[in-house]
């Protein structure tokens, strides 16, 4: 079962994300957590329900905490985590700065969930 956290500050996001992902949430595939922020991703990391975690699905642009800067934190503190990170905007910038952070993948906003699932299922091998 892959276990993951999505990090995002828009709510609407979990409610793409568990419809995105009825079946394998069913079938028990999968299973989601979520945060608003980077600031409640690192409350929740620290909860004993994240032990089996294995990735983090983070948005780049968020208020407060960006998500770079989570990244970075997640990479010094839980190395073992899969981090990718999302965003809406190509710039190649923040591409070049996440993945000098240890980003395990980047994906582009609108997310291409069959790719998004095959990308996770793939980290399970």
């Amino acid at each position: 079962m892959i276990i993951a956290l999505v990090v995002d500050d828009e709510p609407d996001v979990q409610l793409l994300f568990k419809q995105k992902f009825r079946k394998e949430i069913k079938a028990g595939e999968v299973k989601l957590y979520f945060a608003l922020s980077g600031e409640e991703a690192l409350q929740t990391l620290q909860s004993e329900d994240m032990a089996s975690l294995v990735l983090i699905l983070s948005d780049i642009n968020m208020p407060g905490m960006n998500g770079l800067e989570l990244l970075k934190i997640i990479k010094d503190k839980y190395a073992h985590l899969k981090v990718f990170m999302i965003t809406a905007y190509g710039d190649e910038k923040n591409h070049q700065t996440a993945i000098s952070y240890g980003a395990d993948d980047y994906i582009s906003k609108p997310i291409d969930f069959k790719d998004l699932k095959t990308r996770i299922f793939s980290l399970e091998r």
